[in-house]
């Protein structure tokens, strides 16, 4: 790193700490995904998935080096437009079609990215380009991706992000970008669920400890864990809605409310 290049903290993630841009690269902390992230993302390259920064090695402080990608990256979940939703399906059944011939898959039919949010992929002329924080990639089966992006791209409990019916619609929008299989829509309702559950336990696992994910105090990981479960309860009592939207054959949404 030359005497000229500043360093400037990138604070848009919630779990690594310490994550700055230096120039056109994005440096990282190492950790023990480290090697498994730098082989993926190798692949990713090599096999032209163009949605992912490539790994560059590690710098003299022992960090990861990775391409910075430009664009901006959403600071909070919100409602997203039809061709956003669509783009995003899209962009997460890239990553996992290349992910397939990877030889990192183990017994699992993908790589998962495992949190594939708003929150974690670049957005350039505001459509999704790329994901990024690769952190948690591991082998997984493709509903663990797509349930927490249909989560957390179109449904929320909270009014200000549209009634149920547009919601729903959405989910299957996804499901269509994504290319998911008639014998498999409706599982993406549980999908969706077991990702709400899993967010409310990991969340949880750090209440009352000496200091949660970037110095998080245990009143935000408190409400973490209750935001999490409201959206689980949201889900499952709206289930109806969203089995009718998955079901394969033709789909109208009702017209909302007013």
């Amino acid at each position: 790193m030359s005497g000229g290049d500043q360093e400037v903290p990138l604070t848009g993630g919630r779990v690594t700490e310490g994550v700055v841009r230096v120039a056109d690269t994005v440096r990282r902390p190492c950790t023990a995904a480290s090697p498994f992230v730098a082989s993926l993302l190798a692949h990713l390259e090599q096999s032209g998935f163009a949605g992912a920064p490539r790994h560059l090695g590690t710098d003299e402080q022992g960090r990861d080096v990775l391409s910075y990608v430009p664009g901006w990256v959403p600071a909070s979940f919100r409602r997203w437009a039809d061709p956003q939703i669509s783009a995003a399906g899209g962009l997460l059944r890239g990553l996992h079609r290349a992910t397939r011939t990877s030889g990192l898959t183990g017994t699992c039919p993908v790589v998962c990215h495992h949190d594939p949010g708003p929150n974690n992929v670049v957005f350039r002329a505001d459509r999704p380009v790329a994901f990024i924080d690769f952190d948690t990639a591991a082998p997984g089966d493709p509903l663990e991706d797509l349930g927490y992006m249909a989560w957390t791209w179109c449904v929320s409990s909270r009014p200000d992000r549209g009634p149920v019916s547009v919601q729903a619609a959405q989910v299957r929008l996804l499901a269509d970008a994504y290319g998911l299989t008639p014998h498999r829509r409706l599982d993406l309702i549980d999908a969706m669920l077991d990702r709400q559950a899993r967010n409310a336990r990991w969340w949880r696992g750090h209440l009352n400890g000496p200091t949660g994910p970037h110095g998080v105090g245990d009143d935000e990981i408190a409400a973490r864990v209750a935001w999490s479960e409201r959206e689980h309860d949201y889900t499952a009592a709206h289930r109806a809605e969203f089995a009718a939207a998955l079901r394969p054959g033709p789909y109208e949404a009702p017209p909302s409310p007013g």
